[in-house]
This record gives C-alpha cells, sequence and structure tokens, in this order.
C-alpha cells in the first residue's frame, strides 16, 4: 500500500501545471463509445447484454467509483428488459481532467428480494405499477453505500442494496402521480389522465445532500395539470426524507422554455441546497430526433427561499406564480453541452445529455465533471411497436434522414428511415454512439460543494477519492478511477 501511496503521489507531483481558474467549467475531451459495447454479462444482443448509456452517471468519491445508469431497455416498454446499472471505470489525466479508455467493470440487476427481476415492460394493468421499472437517476446513500434509483413509471424512488436487491420503496406523493379525474392511476399512459405526471415524464433526475439525510428526485417537465404537453414551463423537485422515506417539500422549477420536448435529465446536489440542473429539448442525433437546434445546458440552482408548492397548483402556461410563490432560484448557465463537439459524431451534438456528475478532485484543486448521452440502445420503434436497430452514417449533414434500420440484431431486411425503401448495410454505418464530455471545473466554479462523508462504523466502502485508491477497510479491494499522466 505505502508504494502505491508513494507512486500515485509522484504522478502528482509531475503534474505541476494547477488546472487554471475559469469564469465556468472548460471543456477538455470527449470520448464516443461504440453502441456495440456489451456490458460485464457479455450477451450479445440489443435486449441482452447491449450497453444502455446513460441515464444518469454518478462518481462515488468515498469508493472512487464511478457507475453508469441504464433505462428500461431498448423495446420502449414493450420488451422484457432486466434493468440495470453499470460500473465502469475511466482513465483521468490528474492535470488537464482528460479522459480516456471507458470499460464496463461491473453490471448490477435490479431485483426483489425474491430475485425477480425489475423489468422495463410497461406497468401492465396500467393501474398496478408493480415491478415494472424505468430507471432514470441514480446516487449511492454514503450513509451506507446501498443505491437509490429513481423511475419514470410511477414515478418512484427506490433504494436496493450493492447486490440489486430492493430494500424499500419512498412514498410517492400523491399529487405526482398520473391520475384521471376520478383519482384512478394510470402508470403506464396518459390516457384518460388529467392529473400529475406526464407519460415518460417522471422522476428524471436524482439527488442526495452530502450527509444522505435527503434525496431530491426531480419531474422530467410539467405535469398534466400544471400545462404538462402544451405551454407548461414549471416542473417540480420533490424533496425525501431518507430515513422515513416520506416526502417533506416540494419546489417550483422554472424551465427555459416550453415544447420540443423540453425538459431536465439530470440533478446532482453540490451541498444540502444548492444543485447542478441539466435540461435540454429533445433535438439533435437521435434514433428519432428532429437535426434541428438543439440546447442543451447546464445551471447552478439554490432552494434557498423558495417556497414549499406542495399544496399549490403551478400555471399551466406563462410564468406568473400565484402570490407568495417563490420559485427555486435559477443562476446563469455554467456549460453549453452543444459548445464543444465531438468529429466521430461529425462535429454534431447528441440529442440525449441526460448523465451529470462531479468527479474527482483534479491537481489544481478543482474537479472533473462528466457528462454523458443515452443513446436509446440505438434502437427505435414502429408505430405497430416493432423494434429496429438504426445505423447511422454519422458524418452526414443530417445522419437520422440518410439512416437505415433493421430488425433487432438482424443485418437482413434493413430499410432506409427515409423512405422504407430496401437498404444494405456497408462499413460506413454503425450504431449510434454513447458520448462522455470531460470539463475542468475549478473550485471557484463548484463554490459551496461539500463531498459525501461516510458515517464511521456504518458505511462499508472507505476510500480515498482524490489519490483513486478506491479501498475497502472491511470488505475487498475495488477497481477505481485510474489516474493518468
Amino acid at each position: 500500500m505505502k508504494k502505491n501511496l508513494a507512486a500515485l503521489c509522484a504522478v502528482f507531483a509531475v503534474a505541476s501545471l494547477p488546472v487554471a481558474v475559469n469564469a465556468t467549467p472548460t471543456f477538455v475531451n470527449g470520448l464516443a463509445i461504440s453502441g456495440n459495447t456489451l456490458d460485464a454479462t457479455g450477451a450479445p444482443g440489443a435486449n441482452q447484454g447491449r450497453v444502455g448509456f446513460f441515464s444518469d452517471i454518478y462518481y462515488d468519491p468515498i469508493a472512487a467509483q464511478w457507475w453508469g445508469l441504464s433505462d428500461r431497455g431498448p423495446g420502449g416498454g414493450l420488451i422484457s428488459y432486466d434493468t440495470r446499472v453499470q460500473r465502469f471505470t475511466l482513465d483521468v489525466n490528474p492535470a488537464t481532467g482528460a479522459i480516456s479508455n471507458f470499460q464496463v467493470a461491473q453490471t448490477v440487476k435490479f431485483t426483489d428480494a425474491q430475485g425477480n427481476p425489475f423489468n422495463g415492460l410497461a406497468p401492465n394493468p396500467v393501474n398496478t405499477l408493480g415491478r415494472a421499472f424505468d430507471p432514470e437517476g441514480f446516487v449511492i446513500n454514503p450513509k451506507n453505500g446501498n443505491f437509490l434509483v429513481s423511475d419514470e413509471y410511477g414515478p418512484a424512488l427506490y433504494e436496493f442494496n450493492r447486490n440489486g436487491t430492493l430494500v424499500r420503496t419512498f412514498t410517492t406523493p400523491a399529487n405526482i402521480i398520473g391520475r384521471d379525474a376520478g383519482g384512478t392511476p394510470n402508470f403506464s399512459g396518459d390516457a384518460g389522465n388529467t392529473l400529475g405526471k406526464r407519460t415518460n415524464r417522471g422522476f428524471e433526475g436524482l439527488a442526495i445532500t452530502p450527509d444522505g439525510k435527503f434525496a431530491f428526485a426531480m419531474l422530467q417537465s410539467s405535469m398534466l395539470d400544471e400545462g404538462g404537453g402544451n405551454n407548461g414551463r414549471y416542473t417540480r423537485i420533490v424533496k425525501f426524507d431518507v430515513v422515513t422515506g416520506q416526502a417533506v417539500g416540494q419546489y417550483a422549477y422554472l424551465m427555459d422554455r416550453s415544447g420540443q420536448g423540453q425538459g431536465i435529465s439530470s440533478l446532482v446536489a453540490l451541498n444540502d441546497n444548492e444543485f447542478l440542473v441539466l435540461e435540454r429539448n429533445n433535438r439533435g442525433v437521435g434514433v428519432g430526433a428532429e437535426f434541428v437546434t438543439a440546447d442543451k445546458n447546464v445551471y447552478k440552482i439554490s432552494l434557498t427561499g423558495a417556497t414549499d408548492i406542495t399544496n399549490v397548483t403551478l400555471p399551466v402556461s406563462g410564468t406568473a406564480l400565484p402570490a407568495g410563490v417563490v420559485a427555486v432560484n435559477k443562476g446563469a448557465k455554467i456549460i453549453d453541452l452543444d459548445a464543444n463537439t465531438l468529429a466521430a459524431l461529425g462535429n454534431k451534438s447528441p440529442e440525449k445529455w441526460e448523465g451529470l456528475a462531479i468527479g474527482p478532485q483534479l491537481a489544481g484543486g478543482g474537479y472533473l465533471i462528466l457528462a454523458g448521452t443515452d443513446n436509446d440502445y440505438s434502437v427505435t420503434q414502429s408505430g405497430a411497436g416493432q423494434q429496429f436497430d438504426v445505423y447511422f452514417r454519422l458524418l452526414d449533414a443530417d445522419p437520422y434522414a440518410t439512416s437505415i434500420q433493421c430488425p433487432l440484431d438482424q443485418v437482413a431486411g434493413c430499410f432506409f428511415t427515409a423512405n422504407n425503401a430496401p437498404a444494405t448495410l456497408t462499413g460506413e454505418y454503425a450504431l449510434l454512439p454513447s458520448v462522455l464530455h470531460a470539463y475542468a471545473a475549478s473550485a471557484a466554479d463548484l463554490a459551496g460543494l461539500v463531498l459525501p462523508v461516510p458515517v464511521p462504523g456504518t458505511v462499508l466502502l472507505l476510500g480515498v477519492g482524490l489519490l483513486g485508491l478506491g479501498v475497502s477497510r472491511r470488505t475487498k479491494r475495488f477497481p477505481a478511477t485510474r489516474f493518468s499522466a
């Protein structure tokens, strides 16, 4: 151990150039990860081991581990899929924050206490949630090392142990659940619903305070009774007491605009009251997106002074709130995710930026911020519910316009997306990759940041996050962030 410590300290010693103090985090570099990448199961196939990138990203500084959340699978809720989370490793340059060498290290599937999978299939019957699961937000509780995962279907918030076994379910506030006028819930669709969250617009973002006392789950966009699907500009952040599993507050967040699928995709805690929010539209390079006006941004927000809106109805349009109601304080944009692009994607912006995490500390005292995209497994489906792999020539002016679709896991029976004409795959085409962007954030950029602190005697995974050792004092050693010279 002493030898390893000495070697790692030497790396920091030679990395003498500090990270510059920036007005906003600085883009460093990015990776395009092949859409054919398999998870640790090694099972081939879109609905088996193909990695679903990145519905969320979380960096655990206590164990120096990266986690990437897959969502409900490639079937749009129509194909059985064992939901899961991936632990991955990444090389990080300690001086610059440059990233390289993404590798999947472990795949953990979510199950109930009897080992039955939490499945990506939509709830059936529609008013019974059961184990139907569309995971979108992921954090680790620093008090016990357990996973907290938010779900779009319910929406719901679950706690799982490190093996992926369900520990408990938090209580979703009644006003958040999608219901008809008579109060009957419909978890899998909006048909007949007039109240609560919209379909596929449930709990998208998830954060936990550094002391593990509170979790914050954020709806992707406005609820049905608050302009959802039309002109609603406000969405809700729900505060949960982690000990009791009960909601203790709700807060209004003003989105940049309505329309174009505008919504939030990730929530990251800086401390008890301040957060980073990733907000985006649904334009850009994707399996079904319009390739126009991509707009993906990260903001710093504060809940200090915001009104608890648990018993308040938000406006269906516009920005005027009821008298006395104060929204979350939304600060200036700190990252424009569209401002920097990769040659591998023809210097175009991906559609679904959904993962955001504050990573390890860098040599100059700043931190790595990692953002990632959800590539939808590079799968789309027809109106009749049949699924197809989507292949792109990413250097084309509009890759979706020239894309080819093939039945899942097949290279025969393919056709052009634009006109359904028969098509033959060539080496120019590839499944849509997922993208990771690395940003170097100065201490000033993340002013107020408090890192998670393990409670003595209660946390199994105790590591040296800065040096990336990831060593457990009471269990085995875990692979960690690898710092590269």
